[in-house]
């Protein structure tokens, strides 16, 4: 096994990272805030709001990113009211479509998973509330959300990893992250096996580092669920 040709590799890979990084946390950040407003709609009880979300997480939960990809970066163009707007300078850079067409899909996926968290809250938690004078935005923060969000962390984390590999679709609308940095190498050097195998292993350690968080903040938002030790004061 060539290892100098392996550890220059894997230097080259790493030096991509932030951009993977850059695609996955504004991917994130982006989706989440619009998950949140697709969850509303979807529990708001309003059938025109609430069929407005559930087409809109059919259609980005049934159909391939990859094409959902290729329409933004391919597809906003053919519009001249996107072409001749503000917007086009943006919209016209591989980077921005790429977080523009992540970020449309994890809201899809990531809306039910937090509308399985609000049907997870029992009612008799949301009842007590209520008895005692909560209403409207304060019952939502001190009791839906929180009771949510620790059910809904679970498959959450799970999303969070698929996006994470999914930035590699990103490659595919010239965007040079980890697994386009790769490819570019493989053309270069007809060394498939080991350039794919470094650009695992930078997926994998990220993966690790991402479920690890995760767990922590399960474990930090489950103090209730952890079994009393002898000796100590609640």
């Amino acid at each position: 096994m060539d290892f100098a040709f392996l550890s220059s590799t894997m230097v080259t890979l790493i030096r991509a990272v932030p951009t993977t990084l850059v695609l996955f946390s504004l991917s994130i950040l982006c989706g989440g805030i619009l998950a949140l407003g697709i969850t509303a709609l979807r529990v708001s009880g309003n059938p025109v709001l609430s069929g407005f979300a559930k087409a809109y997480i059919f259609v980005f939960r049934g159909s391939p990113l990859l094409i959902q990809m290729f329409l933004v970066f391919y597809g906003l163009g053919q519009f001249g009211v996107i072409r001749y707007s503000f917007l086009w300078p943006f919209l016209r850079e591989p980077i921005v479509c790429a977080v523009l067409s992540l970020a449309l899909c994890t809201a899809g996926y990531t809306a039910e998973i937090f509308r399985g968290g609000i049907r997870a809250v029992p009612a008799k938690e949301i009842e007590a509330a209520r008895s005692v004078g909560m209403s409207g935005f304060l019952l939502v923060r001190r009791i839906i959300a929180p009771i949510a969000f620790r059910h809904a962390l679970p498959a959450y984390s799970t999303e969070i990893v698929l996006m994470m590999k999914s930035t590699a679709l990103a490659s595919l609308v010239t965007v040079w992250e980890v697994t386009g940095v790769a490819q570019r190498l493989i053309s270069q050097t007809y060394r498939t096996m080991e350039v794919f195998l470094c650009a695992a292993l930078i997926y994998l350690v990220l993966n690790f580092i991402i479920l690890q968080a995760m767990n922590l903040l399960e474990y930090s938002l489950s103090r209730h669920r952890r079994p009393f030790a002898p000796g100590l004061r609640a």
